[in-house]
């Protein structure tokens, strides 16, 4: 077995999920749910003061420590390694068929080229896969020119909250970056504290963008503003592509059935977690929601409580070029790709990511 055949099936599945969908409806907050605005001028304006005061703030980034044994391991796209867990893979897979692989192309796929000459000097940082002699280039039809954040997102969630997943899957439709703040269960770690703190809830999901001082709860209406701020114009695309979304009976429902199918991941924290993960500089994984390499991955970032941006790269999507462009093309394109800030390792390969974080993030 290997990734490209999980890409053809994946493929294969996408081509056949479009079906019914209620018509495009505009975004109302209801009255039960009524987005909060974040005003961030009264934190920017203490921080100014701190600064022409002299106050120097304390870092709260506490020290990790890479083991002294550990080695980067080599990058191998397209394989499954021996430290892969063969049954967790293939449970991974069927999550995709659960959810009809919603999320694993983003919105407006589509196939630009099947024979893009990466050799050309112009295209030499641009994606493309390569399958024998051809070169598939795939990219949105839609969201070139939607807008972009120029903040990440901030989404307070767990991984096997089935609310929060159909949030994250618009997110990857969207192609955008976004800061996840794990909170086990909703009512564990400090992540979930600070919510409640935030708020007087212990609701997830909850989002925040900063860019726009927007926070709410509510998932159905956090895609539909996700979609009214960062998605294309609602006359470039057919919203029955979405209904494996929007049709929240069916999301909720084939959502918890993959949470079953892993184990509730997320759902615990971590008891031998350290106590100021939620305290790390947020890591930065380059993937998307329903990668069976991902999934490994995200799941241990959860149930670790540690912060997290994840770099949305479904198929079709503009930071596969990004990535590319960041090895200088050099690298062909991969993920899980791990960027931790707290010690300076940048890695490949979802075992032996998993296999560091447990090394690092973790009381002995």
């Amino acid at each position: 077995m290997s990734r490209l055949v999980l890409s053809l099936a994946t493929v294969f599945l996408v081509g056949s999920a479009s079906a019914f969908a209620p018509l495009p409806q505009p975004y109302h907050a209801t009255k039960s749910h009524v987005p909060t605005t974040l005003h961030l001028s009264f934190f920017d304006s203490v921080l100014e003061k701190t600064k022409t005061m002299g106050i120097t703030m304390p870092s709260q980034t506490p020290t990790v420590q890479v083991p002294d044994d550990f080695k980067l391991p080599e990058p191998k796209p397209l394989t499954l390694t021996e430290k892969t867990d063969l049954v967790d893979f293939l449970k991974s897979a069927a999550c995709i068929g659960l959810r009809l692989a919603t999320g694993t192309f983003v919105l407006g796929w589509k196939i630009d080229s099947i024979n893009f000459d990466t050799s050309k000097e112009e295209n030499a940082n641009k994606y493309a896969l390569k399958l024998g002699p051809l070169a598939i280039r795939d990219t949105s039809s839609v969201l070139q020119t939607a807008k972009r954040p120029n903040k990440p997102l901030i989404l307070y969630e767990y991984d096997a909250s089935p609310y929060c997943k159909r949030v994250r899957e618009t997110i990857n439709l969207l192609d955008l970056k976004v800061e996840y703040r794990p909170c086990p269960g909703a009512r564990q770690g400090k992540f979930s504290q600070e919510l409640l703190e935030r708020t007087g809830r212990q609701t997830v999901p909850y989002l925040i963008d900063p860019n726009t001082g927007m926070e709410m709860f509510e998932s159905g209406d956090q895609i539909e503003y996700l979609l009214q701020t960062y998605g294309p114009s609602a006359d470039s695309f057919d919203r029955k592509a979405l209904w494996p979304i929007t049709f929240e009976s069916f999301s909720v429902f084939t959502s918890a059935l993959v949470a079953v199918l892993r184990q509730g991941p997320g759902s615990q924290r971590q008891s031998n977690a350290r106590s100021d993960n939620e305290q790390m500089k947020p890591l930065e994984l380059w993937g998307y929601e329903s990668s069976p390499f991902v999934r490994p991955v995200r799941e241990k970032l959860s149930s670790l409580c540690l912060p997290h941006v994840m770099v949305s790269c479904s198929r079709g999507s503009a930071n596969r070029d990004a990535f590319m462009a960041k090895f200088d093309g050099k690298q062909t394109f991969q993920v899980p790709y791990l960027v931790d800030p707290n010690t300076g390792i940048e890695m490949f390969e979802s075992a032996e990511i998993v296999e560091y974080l447990e090394a690092v993030y973790t009381t002995k």
